[in-house]
């Protein structure tokens, strides 16, 4: 038996589907001890999205590291702080014409959408809120109640309480206007529904299955809420830095969000922070009502901010982004066509893309035997139908199409 078995608790997943030691790792490829080498497309569940040991991001922080610069310092202010907040107004906010205030949380996601929930019941005063079908938010007990899913939501072992779900778009089929029904419940007094604090949506469902709301419904959601007095809520948390094809993946649609939350790639090396951006006029926080320890990790703050400084200062990394994730989406619609018995559909946007098996058990079949021919990649849906693609997005051309041949393989040989 190894260390691992001995000692690690059941609760680990991915060690299953990858079942190696893991020794080092470069741009998109991680190495096992025996040295092989692995295209990565799981990249942290989306933390990577500048790739492993970014040699730029690295630099500036083995320079602050050597210098003795503070790693951990609650929510005081420091240099480091100082420097990503600047980074990120000049970069990010400010191009796109966003007013947001920043609120560092603990450092994960499902920390950030708690801090949402929070913030969103204390200015609206309600405790309702509205999450979609399909969706996932995380697993501490408020973020697994908006989470859809069943297998994450019974392990919680208490009520997860106070949600309103309401379907995702499509979740019904094409013919129905989803948030023409959302629109009828809030306004009928019979409903049964309550006014909600906030409604939170993906954008883009990444466990769920790479759902894409169109940018129709997601104004028209918008306005829903306007029109019902209740706060907006955008996860950005796996689709966002970039992945969508946008810094933020709300931006193709226009609207503009109450609240955002942001954590896995925001750190740019891996690193983990998560952030909760509110409209200054919701800000209405006192002094340490939400805490946490690991709120300042300074050296998140630095790889993060040469991240947002160095591939954020133009539109060039993201028209390469763009550019990678149309070659991305072409080569699996060639791959559906040549292979309609197991193949049913292509979803996604940006280099956040998807494969839909008409059986879904193929779909953990096909990431078992991509594994075995270098390629690490993982399933996500309902029924994990899924075969979901997150390479990074500094990914070479070459090593993307390399990665999808090696995928194009492991369904051939289903097929056949």
């Amino acid at each position: 038996m190894t260390v691992f078995d001995r000692i690690e608790s059941e609760v680990c997943s991915y060690a299953r589907c990858f079942p190696v030691v893991f020794d080092r790792a470069e741009g998109s490829y991680i190495y096992d001890q025996q040295g092989t080498a692995y295209i990565d497309f799981l990249s942290g569940a989306g933390s990577l999205n500048y790739g492993h040991n970014n040699p730029l991001l690295r630099e500036h922080l083995l320079k602050y590291i050597t210098s003795n610069g503070i790693a951990h310092s609650l929510d005081m202010q420091t240099g480091a702080k100082a420097d990503f907040l600047t980074a990120f107004e000049k970069n990010i906010l400010k191009p796109r014409g966003l007013d947001y205030v920043v609120q560092f949380t603990g450092p994960t996601g499902t920390n950030a959408i708690e801090a949402a929930l929070k913030i969103a019941r204390r200015v609206k005063g309600r405790s309702k809120v509205v999450a979609f079908t399909n969706g996932f938010h995380g697993v501490t007990l408020g973020a697994l109640a908006l989470t859809g899913n069943r297998y994450h939501r019974d392990a919680a072992g208490v009520s997860t309480s106070d949600v309103i779900h309401m379907p995702y778009e499509g979740y019904m089929g094409d013919d129905v206007d989803t948030c023409a029904y959302l629109d009828k419940m809030l306004s009928d007094e019979s409903s049964g529904v309550s006014i909600p604090a906030a409604v939170f949506v993906e954008c883009i469902q990444g466990e769920g299955g790479i759902n894409v709301a169109s940018v129709t419904w997601l104004r028209n959601l918008e306005k829903i809420c306007r029109k019902h007095d209740v706060l907006l809520v955008v996860d950005d948390i796996q689709a966002g830095n970039g992945r969508s094809g946008d810094f933020f993946s709300f931006e193709l649609s226009g609207i503009k969000p109450d609240l955002v939350t942001l954590s896995k790639s925001i750190s740019g090396y891996g690193l983990p922070m998560a952030l909760t951006l509110i409209k200054p006029e919701l800000d209405i926080w006192k002094p340490g009502e939400h805490s946490g320890t690991f709120r300042g990790n300074n050296h998140a703050f630095v790889t993060a901010a040469a991240a947002l400084n160095e591939y954020w200062k133009d539109d060039t990394f993201i028209k390469e982004v763009r550019k990678k994730g149309d070659l991305m989406r072409q080569s699996l619609q060639a791959i559906a066509a040549r292979n309609p018995a197991v193949v049913s559909q292509i979803r996604g946007r940006g280099m956040m893309c998807g494969i839909v098996f008409k059986h879904a058990p193929d779909a953990a079949d096909i990431c078992r035997e991509a594994f075995k021919n270098g390629l690490i990649i993982e399933t996500s849906g309902p029924d994990d139908e899924v075969v979901k693609i997150l390479s990074p997005l500094t990914i070479s051309q070459e090593d993307l199409m390399r990665g999808i041949g090696i995928l194009e393989t492991a369904i051939e040989a289903k097929q056949a």
